[in-house]
């Protein structure tokens, strides 16, 4: 291998795998893993021998990917809106199980117009904010958006789906328990007052890495949707979802420069590293761009597209050409750079895997 370049631990893998799966079959609910993560059919089928229920991705081209190769069971959690990816979505769903999204009427109106002049009868769900102030609908506003919808043609309203992350009352938190518990109970509340309006909700989807457990354990939610577990990241490791030893994923990079003893530059910048989990933010503060392993008295502090700029406090004894491993912030984002990984196994070898699902962004 040359260097800069993503190694998974298999091991890890599927020991993080198998970790997820358990969680989903002591609480009884199905599992339905996130594949932004890995962007990654064979990682994805993994997921799915461990016991998952099916997959789910942001994009209809991710979905066409996994489908192409063998997964039948996908749901977008994004809301379609545009005519192109409403037309792909409904021709993937005469192949496979296709389940897709809305969080407003016009634009499950549009989905039921496009599904009933093809005639076809799309599984949606709808997205709930249930506080992080991105998509979905508001949620004293979702049982009245859920009765338009449930009358439209051309369209099945199964359930309901959320993702909220590690936000207690309204703001970010390290009490992941608590963040899981209070979003499940939005969420089963939720699903007991439309089945009360008339709306039959079948499917409750929450969960995310850090939630996934606590908010599975609330009466009523019978599904969770974690994404990082399969690697996870530095992220992680803080909100205490893991420990640095579970981090299957890391970044091998080759220091390039030593200008002085106090900074080391390395071939990862960021087109290696994605930034958008920034240093000293709340509530994890983390410290620079990554977790450089075995060697504490670093930091990755800066990066520029080519350069990792490396500040050592103290001694070390690493020199120009040594590979370093670094754990990053955000493992999600960081596979999406690169086009290939490679997977170690325990005897140490190297398997090459494309990323079949980067850079899909329609």
């Amino acid at each position: 291998m040359d260097t800069p370049v993503l190694v998974i631990e298999r091991k890890k893998l599927e020991a993080n795998i198998q970790k997820m799966a358990d969680i989903a079959r002591t609480q009884k609910v199905h599992l339905r893993p996130h594949t932004k993560t890995h962007k990654n059919p064979q990682i994805a089928k993994l997921q799915l021998k461990a016991g998952a229920a099916g997959i789910t991705v942001a994009k209809v081209s991710e979905a066409e990917v996994m489908a192409e190769h063998g997964i039948n069971d996908i749901f977008i959690a994004y809301p379609l809106v545009s005519k192109t990816k409403i037309q792909k979505a409904i021709d993937l769903s005469r192949k496979i199980r296709l389940i897709t999204a809305f969080d407003s009427l016009e634009g499950v109106q549009r989905l039921s117009q496009s599904a009933e002049t093809a005639g076809v009868v799309l599984e949606v769900r709808m997205e709930i904010d249930s506080g992080l102030r991105r998509t979905g609908v508001l949620y004293d506003e979702a049982v009245e958006l859920a009765r338009k919808a449930k009358e439209l043609p051309g369209i099945k309203l199964t359930g309901i789906y959320t993702f909220r992350g590690p936000i207690v009352d309204g703001k970010p938190t390290l009490d992941i328990e608590e963040a899981g518990r209070q979003e499940g109970q939005l969420m089963a509340d939720l699903a007991e007052r439309l089945r009360a309006k008339g709306v039959p909700i079948i499917d409750v989807s929450v969960g995310s890495t850090s939630t996934s457990a606590s908010a599975a354990a609330v009466e009523g939610i019978t599904e969770i949707r974690p994404g990082t577990y399969v690697f996870y990241d530095r992220m992680q490791e803080k909100y205490h979802c893991c420990s640095q030893e579970e981090c299957a994923a890391a970044i091998h990079v080759t220091v390039v420069s030593k200008p002085s003893d106090s900074l080391l530059i390395v071939d990862g910048g960021s087109k290696t590293f994605a930034t958008d989990v920034q240093p000293v933010q709340p509530p994890i503060f983390l410290n620079g761009f990554g977790e450089i392993k075995g060697h504490p008295e670093m930091l990755l502090e800066r990066l520029t597209e080519e350069h990792g700029m490396v500040e050592v406090h103290g001694e070390t004894d690493v020199q120009i050409g040594d590979v370093l491993q670094i754990i990053p912030n955000h493992i999600c984002s960081t596979v999406n750079l690169h086009n290939d990984v490679f997977l170690k196994n325990e005897d140490g070898t190297l398997e090459k895997q494309a990323v079949l699902g980067r850079g899909k962004l329609q």
